[in-house]
């Protein structure tokens, strides 16, 4: 093909579309809007509220102590929360959460799950949930490195500074604090109360490579840059897991393997599409409205997002503390179709591609742990995060702005790496998470208000993740299961027989 023609050839359409409509929804119970009357009323002793993470955890964990009397509402029309995946003719994918480190045996909890799921047998992971390597590989100085820690074009004084940054991290890593789950408040107060940019400016840690990576590790689990997020967080990014351990669990569909078997456990007791409207005290007992059923109940376990209790149950909310700590960063995530291999300079395709100095956080490929691998055609899903910026803003702009500018940011972003990806693109849809995670901000992770929340009493027991500060798989299952464990001890079902796996 000559040059004049390359010029004016027409570039390949690419369709796709947002796929959430749930804000709608969520506005609507925000807005006050009222309840459509002439609802189906019944009685249950225990409604637990969200099927994401943290609600399918409650769920299990009831099922397997052998209370059956519960109902499990989901707003969407399947279980999952940020772990939801899609699929289409090539592979499923992942829309939210990907992977989950293989646990140390200080997380009995995370072990009992895949034990029951049977990805832990007689002490051995399963090779088949285990990421296939390549893991990872990043592009910096116009090539793929088959690593995320950029040293190959790092000075040797950064390559120093690496050195010194591992060496303090396994010093906390030793001293126990930085655990999974997380305990009640950070015993090194004085780290929560300043953000991890200054805690690397008073180290010493001034390395331009060193400090990416670090904001970068702040952005892919927090949703935030690491100069909002509080020190003892980004430490904790580091220092919480075994050092000696990189593997990876992982699956085409990401975390949505894991939601997906435990809603299919639960199916009898679980009721999608229900979006609950008002949660109130009915004498002793409290009523749980939803657009079609109204349930009656002893209990409630609140595994929706904390910040929504206000909105969902305005009277008992009175009681709760401010929770103008609970900060949220918005998401995007986006998958795109590629039937074609792109170009690619360096290090063969991974199942994690990061691109340096990038606003987004990369991607993951969907075929990788599978036979077909990483070539075309696969799916691959694009994570990016509104960080520095306020979260309200970011809000607002990540439902104002059309599809046609989010696709173009997208490709933008990628084609640094991939000059040509434009041609390699046959879809390209997207998903917005207005509230995607809890931000560890400065002072939030020790505050008073998160610390009563943790350990309240009552016939509402809240479960989400964000009560840790921390939005990860690890932190939404302990707090489902210690929400379960409580409701029912305070029903007085203590003594229920635990069911095998």
């Amino acid at each position: 093909m000559g040059t004049a023609s390359f010029l004016f050839r027409r570039p390949r359409p690419i369709p796709g579309v947002f796929v959430d409509r749930s804000h709608v929804v969520g506005h609507a119970i925000r807005d006050g809007n009222p309840i459509p009357p002439g609802r189906e009323r019944t009685s249950v002793p225990v409604v637990v509220v969200g099927g994401g993470v943290a609600g399918l955890a409650a769920a299990w964990r009831m099922r397997r102590l052998g209370f059956e009397d519960f109902v499990l509402l989901e707003l969407e029309g399947a279980a999952g929360g940020n772990s939801r995946s899609g699929r289409n003719e090539v592979t499923a994918f992942p829309w939210g959460a990907h992977y989950v480190p293989v646990p140390d045996r200080r997380n009995p909890l995370v072990d009992e799950l895949f034990r029951d799921l049977g990805v832990l047998r007689n002490g051995r992971w399963d090779p088949r949930h285990l990421a296939r390597r390549p893991l990872a590989r990043l592009f910096v100085g116009g090539e793929w490195v088959p690593s995320l820690e950029p040293l190959e074009s790092a000075a040797s004084a950064d390559r120093d500074q690496f050195d010194r940054f591992w060496d303090r991290m396994d010093y906390y890593r030793q001293g126990g604090e930085f655990t999974i789950p997380i305990g009640p408040a950070p015993q090194t107060s004085g780290l929560d109360r300043i953000s991890m940019r200054s805690w690397m400016i008073r180290e010493g840690f001034f390395g331009k490579h060193l400090r990416w990576y670090v904001d970068y590790a702040c952005r892919d689990d927090y949703g935030c840059s690491y100069e909002e997020a509080s020190a003892w967080a980004g430490i904790h990014y580091f220092a919480a897991r075994a050092e000696d351990d990189s593997r990876i669990l992982t699956w085409p569909e990401g975390n949505a393997w894991i939601t997906r078997r435990l809603a299919a456990r639960l199916a009898p007791w679980l009721r999608t599409g229900s979006a609950v409207r008002r949660i109130r005290e009915q004498g002793r007992r409290l009523e749980v409205a939803t657009d079609q059923v109204t349930y009656e109940c002893q209990a409630v376990v609140f595994a929706a997002p904390t910040f929504l209790a206000p909105y969902l149950m305005p009277t008992l909310a009175q009681d709760l503390p401010a929770l103008d700590g609970f900060v949220y960063s918005p998401w995007y995530t986006a998958n795109l179709v590629i039937d074609q291999d792109p170009a690619s300079n360096g290090a063969g395709a991974a199942w994690e591609n990061v691109i340096y100095n990038s606003p987004g956080l990369g991607y993951v490929v969907a075929t990788h742990q599978t036979v077909a691998g990483s070539g075309a055609p696969t799916v691959w899903t694009y994570y990016r995060a509104l960080a520095r910026q306020d979260p309200r803003v970011a809000r607002h702009a990540l439902l104002s702005v059309g599809w046609n500018d989010r696709k173009e940011d997208v490709l933008r972003d990628t084609e640094t790496a991939h000059p040509d990806i434009r041609d390699c693109v046959a879809r390209l849809d997207i998903m917005r998470f207005g509230h995607g995670m809890v931000r560890p901000v400065p002072g939030f992770l020790g505050s008073s208000a998160r610390r009563r929340l943790c350990v309240m009493e009552g016939p509402v027991q809240l479960a989400n993740s964000d009560l840790s500060g921390i939005s990860i798989f690890e932190e939404a299952l302990y707090r489902g299961v210690r929400a379960a464990e409580r409701t029912l001890g305070r029903l007085g079902y203590e003594n229920l027989e635990y069911a095998s796996a």
